[in-house]
C-alpha cells in the first residue's frame, strides 16, 4: 500500500507540474499575441507619435490625447466605412450560414447516394487559393455587371465549404432519433430541420458567425477589386486608401482608426463567446 500511495502521489505531482508548464507556455503565447494590440492601443492615444513611430516602442503615450481619434474621425469617414462593412458582413453571414446549414444537414442526416463525394468535392475547393480564382471571379462579375455592388460579396458566400464541414460535423453528433420521431409524427423534412435541428445548431451558428465576420471585416483584396465607388468602401479598404493617399504619414492617427475598427469585432465576440463553449460541450452528445 505505501508503494501504491507513493506512486499515486508521484503521478499527481507529475500531472501538476505538467499543468503548470502548459499554463506557462499558454501564458507566454498569450502575451506574445496581446502585446502588439496593447502597443497599438497605447500608440493610438499618443499625440506625440503623429509624425513618426517612436523606437524603441513605448507602451505609455508621451503626450496622452484623444486628438488622434478626433483627427481620424474627421479625416476618414469611419462611420460610413463601418456601416458598409456591417452591410457586407450581415449579408455574407446570412447567405453562407443558410448554405452551410442546409448542405451540412443534408449530408449528415439524409444519407443520399454520393453524399460523401459531394462533401469531398466541396472541401477540395478550399485547397485552391483565392489568388488563383480571383481574376476569373472578377471577370465573371464584370460580365454580370455586378462589380461595385455588394452582390459581388453575397453570391460567392453561397460556397461556404468550411461551414458545410463544420455544420455536418456538429449535426453528426445530434441524435438521429429526433428526426425519425418527427417524421413519424408527420413532419416534413423542412420542418424537421427548422423546428428540431436548427434550435440545437445555435452554438455552431455562433461559431460560424464569428469566423465569417472576421473574414469579411478584415478582407482587403476582394473589396479592392470589386468596389470602385468610395461611398461603398469597406473599413479596411477605406483605411488603406487613406494611408495610401495621405501625403504625410500619421502613424498614431492610423493606429486610432485601426483600433476603432476593432470595436465591432470585440463586441461580437464577447456577445457570442458563450455559444462557442456550448458548441464544444454539445459535441459530446451521443445517440
Amino acid at each position: 500500500m505505501p508503494k501504491l500511495q507513493k506512486k499515486v502521489k508521484s503521478q499527481k505531482r507529475s500531472k501538476r507540474i505538467g499543468n503548470w508548464i502548459l499554463t506557462l507556455i499558454l501564458l507566454l503565447g498569450s502575451i506574445v499575441m496581446v502585446i502588439p494590440f496593447i502597443w497599438m492601443a497605447m500608440t493610438s492615444f499618443d499625440w506625440g507619435a503623429r509624425l513618426t513611430i517612436p523606437f524603441p516602442p513605448r507602451f505609455w503615450p508621451k503626450e496622452f490625447s484623444t486628438m488622434t481619434y478626433q483627427t481620424a474621425f474627421t479625416n476618414i469617414p469611419m462611420i460610413k466605412y463601418m456601416v458598409n462593412s456591417l452591410i457586407v458582413a450581415v449579408g455574407v453571414i446570412l447567405v453562407s450560414l443558410f448554405s452551410a446549414l442546409f448542405s451540412g444537414y443534408a449530408i449528415s442526416k439524409l444519407k443520399f447516394k454520393g453524399s460523401g463525394i459531394v462533401l469531398v468535392a466541396a472541401l477540395s475547393t478550399m485547397m485552391i487559393p483565392f489568388e488563383v480564382t480571383m481574376i476569373p471571379q472578377y471577370l465573371l462579375f464584370d460580365k454580370m455587371h455586378l462589380l461595385d455592388s455588394y452582390w459581388a460579396f453575397y453570391l460567392p458566400a453561397l460556397n461556404y465549404a468550411f461551414g458545410t464541414f463544420l455544420a455536418k460535423a456538429f449535426i453528426d453528433q445530434l441524435p438521429g432519433t429526433l428526426r425519425e420521431a418527427a417524421i413519424i409524427d408527420g413532419a416534413s423534412e423542412l420542418k424537421v430541420f427548422l423546428r428540431v435541428y436548427l434550435p440545437l445548431c445555435i452554438p455552431i451558428l455562433a461559431t460560424m458567425t464569428i469566423l465569417q465576420f472576421l473574414a469579411v471585416w478584415n478582407d482587403l483584396l476582394w473589396p479592392l477589386l470589386a468596389l470602385q465607388s468610395p461611398a461603398k468602401y469597406t473599413i479596411q479598404l477605406g483605411l488603406a486608401m487613406f494611408t495610401y493617399n495621405q501625403g504625410t504619414p500619421l502613424p498614431s492617427v492610423i493606429m486610432a482608426a485601426t483600433t476603432a475598427s476593432l470595436i465591432p469585432v470585440i463586441i461580437l465576440y464577447l456577445f457570442l463567446q458563450r455559444f462557442i463553449v456550448e458548441s464544444i460541450a454539445l459535441s459530446g452528445i451521443k445517440q
